[in-house]
């Protein structure tokens, strides 16, 4: 009597794409990734463009993403992939940790926000995690994008006038270069001042920096 035998498959592994604008990354990325006997990598991208034609060539299941590359960042690469499949698992890697970073990426669509510094086996866990379904960012991350919304955002304008301060102009140049009164820039100004809650110019530059609002 002949007796059957079922042959029971190995589990699929997770396709990564990963897109990163420095190769050493790429690398070092590709190597960890592949020693993980449920994952592989499938393809790479060295800017934004070509990590969304990469995308929708291969279809991983999750792509990892650098917040700053040229011809499309993070965010505009994450919208575009997106717009094809809502329901696309995607990740930022990146060294930028501002709340406006983060809730740019978020907003876009990322499932995973990461810090390239953070320990391989985070990484690690974040890809299977956003996989299976999840959103992962860490806890230090949540509490940085809770305390830049928590506040009222600034305004088009103010951001303008913001911008110019930290570039070192004056009330009186800010006034000529963006055709308002200098009465109407101190209106502004002292705005930004409550709603970054700072009490002066030189703090204002420090928070809106280190929240990303502006880029000195």
């Amino acid at each position: 009597m002949e007796i059957s035998k079922t042959t029971q498959q190995p589990p699929s592994r997770i396709r990564v794409l990963i897109a990163d604008d420095h190769v050493t990354v790429r690398e070092g990325l590709t190597a960890i990734i592949g020693r993980q006997p449920d994952m592989v990598v499938i393809a790479e991208a060295d800017n934004g463009r070509d990590c969304v034609e990469r995308w929708l060539e291969c279809r991983p299941d999750v792509a990892l993403l650098d917040l700053r590359m040229p011809a499309l960042d993070g965010v505009g690469a994450i919208e575009e992939i997106r717009r094809e499949d809502s329901s696309a698992r995607l990740i930022i890697l990146t060294t930028f940790d501002t709340d406006n970073d983060i809730s740019r990426a978020i907003m876009a669509g990322a499932k995973g926000y990461m810090l390239k510094d953070a320990r391989r086996e985070e990484l690690l866990d974040c890809i299977r995690g956003v996989h299976a379904g999840e959103t992962r960012i860490p806890p230090s991350l949540v509490a940085k994008l809770a305390a830049g919304v928590s506040g009222e955002a600034l305004t088009s304008r103010e951001l303008e006038v913001l911008t110019l301060l930290a570039r070192g102009h004056s009330n009186k140049d800010i006034s000529a270069r963006l055709n308002i009164g200098e009465t109407t820039v101190k209106s502004h100004l002292r705005s930004i001042f409550s709603k970054l809650q700072v009490l002066s110019r030189t703090e204002a530059i420090t928070v809106a920096s280190r929240r990303g609002l502006i880029r000195l």
